[in-house]
C-alpha cells in the first residue's frame, strides 16, 4: 500500500494533463494562474489516491479541493477508510461519524484518530495534560496523536497563506491528504503511536511553570510559519503561526511573562548563545519550562546559526512541545529525532 501511494503521489506531481481520469472520475488541477499553488491543488497526488481507493469522489467535473468538507462526505470517507484498514487486518479500525455542520481541522483530526482505533490514546494524553493543570483545548489529545502520525500537512515556506488555523473549516484537499496518509499507515505505525503516547506523563508543576506551559499547550495545532511569532497576522506575515524560536518568543515574550525579559535574541541560535557554557543544561538537569536547543553544536560546541537550528520547550518527563514540520506538536525528547540532535537546555524560569 505504501508503494502504491508513493507511486500515485509521484505520478500526480509529474502529470502534465490538466485532468486525470481515475476509475472514471475526473480529478482536476484547480489552479487560478497556470501552475499556481492553491488550497485546491497543493496535494493532487493525495486527491488522486483517495479517489482511486474509493474514499472520496469528485464533485461534478473536478475534485473541488478548495471547497469545505461536508459532514456527509466526512462520514462516508471515514467509513471507507475503516473498511480498507480492516481488510488489511487492522481490527481496531472503527468508522467515526461526523455530526452536523462544518467540519473543522481539529474535529476532522479527532474523527480520524478515532477511526484509527486511537481514541483511548488521545483521551489518555488529554487527561494527563488536564490533570497536570495545563488547561488544554478539547482537541489537545487528538492533535498530539494525529501529528505524531504525520497526518497533517504543513505548507512549505512561501505558501503559508494556504495553511489552516485549528478551528478553520477543513478543505476537501486537506482531508484528502490526511486520508491518504492514514491509508498508508501500517499496523506497526498505529501500535507504535499507541505505545509511545500511552507512556505520556507529566510532572507536578509549580505556579511559575504553569504560566508559560499553559500558553504553549493552548497553541497545539497552529501551523509552522517561517518567521512567525503571532497567532494571527499581527507580525505582518501572511498567516498566523510560528517557527521554532517564534513559538518560544510567543510563549515568553509576547505574552508579557516576566521571565521573557531575559530572552533577547529572536532566533534559536541567538537565544542559545545568550548564556555562558557553564549555564548549559544536560538532559538529566532539565525542568519544565526550559528552552531546548538542537543541532550539531552538542553540549560543548560553539553556537552559530548553523550549529543550532531548532528549539523547543520542555514539558517535563521527557516530553517536548515545539513548532516544526507538523506545526505545533508534541514529541518525546529521548526516543525521537529530537533526542538525536539535542545539544543543551537553557533555564529561564526562576525555580
Amino acid at each position: 500500500m505504501r508503494a502504491l501511494l508513493c507511486a500515485l503521489f509521484a505520478a500526480a506531481a509529474a502529470a502534465p494533463p490538466a485532468l486525470w481520469q481515475v476509475a472514471g472520475v475526473a480529478v482536476a488541477r484547480e489552479s487560478g494562474a497556470k501552475g499556481a499553488r492553491t488550497r485546491a491543488n497543493f496535494d493532487l497526488g493525495a486527491q488522486h489516491a483517495v479517489v482511486a481507493a474509493g474514499l472520496m469522489s469528485a464533485e461534478g467535473r473536478s475534485f473541488g479541493g478548495g471547497r469545505a468538507l461536508s459532514a456527509t462526505s466526512t462520514s462516508a470517507a471515514l467509513t471507507k477508510l475503516a473498511e480498507a484498514l480492516q481488510a488489511r487486518g487492522l481490527s481496531s479500525a472503527v468508522a467515526a461519524r461526523a455530526g452536523h455542520g462544518p467540519v473543522s481541522m481539529v474535529s476532522f483530526d479527532a474523527l480520524l484518530v478515532d477511526t484509527l482505533g486511537l481514541s483511548a490514546t488521545a483521551a489518555h494524553v488529554q487527561q494527563v495534560a488536564a490533570g497536570a493543570g495545563l488547561r488544554p483545548p478539547w482537541y489537545f489529545g487528538s492533535e498530539v496523536v494525529a501529528r505524531f502520525l504525520g497526518l497533517r500537512y504543513e505548507q512549505p515556506i512561501g505558501f503559508e497563506a494556504l495553511d489552516l488555523y485549528p478551528g478553520e473549516a477543513l478543505t476537501r484537499a486537506e482531508a484528502a491528504y490526511s486520508l491518504a496518509k492514514a491509508l498508508a499507515l501500517s499496523e506497526g505505525d498505529i501500535v507504535g503511536a499507541r505505545e509511545a503516547l500511552g507512556a505520556f506523563a507529566l510532572p507536578r508543576y509549580s505556579a511559575d511553570q504553569l504560566e508559560p506551559l499553559r500558553i504553549a499547550v493552548s497553541l497545539i495545532g497552529y501551523p509552522y510559519v517561517w518567521g512567525g511569532t503571532t497567532d494571527g497576522t499581527e507580525d505582518g506575515l501572511a498567516h498566523g503561526g510560528f517557527d521554532c524560536s517564534g513559538f518560544i518568543w510567543r510563549v515568553y515574550k509576547l505574552s508579557g511573562l516576566p521571565w521573557g525579559e531575559a530572552i533577547r535574541g529572536r532566533t534559536a541560535a541567538a537565544q542559545a548563545g545568550e548564556i555562558p557554557k557553564r549555564a548549559r543544561l544536560r538532559v538529566a538537569q532539565l525542568r519544565p519550562g526550559d528552552l531546548l536547543f538542537f543541532g550539531s553544536a552538542g553540549y560543548n560546541g560553539k553556537v552559530t546559526e548553523r550549529s543550532i537550528d531548532h528549539e523547543g520547550l520542555y514539558l517535563g518527563d521527557n516530553w517536548v512541545i515545539h513548532s516544526s514540520e507538523e506545526g505545533v506538536y508534541v514529541l518525546p525528547l529521548q526516543g525521537s529525532w529530537l533526542g538525536e540532535s539535542f545539544s543543551f537546555g537553557r533555564r529561564v524560569l526562576a525555580h
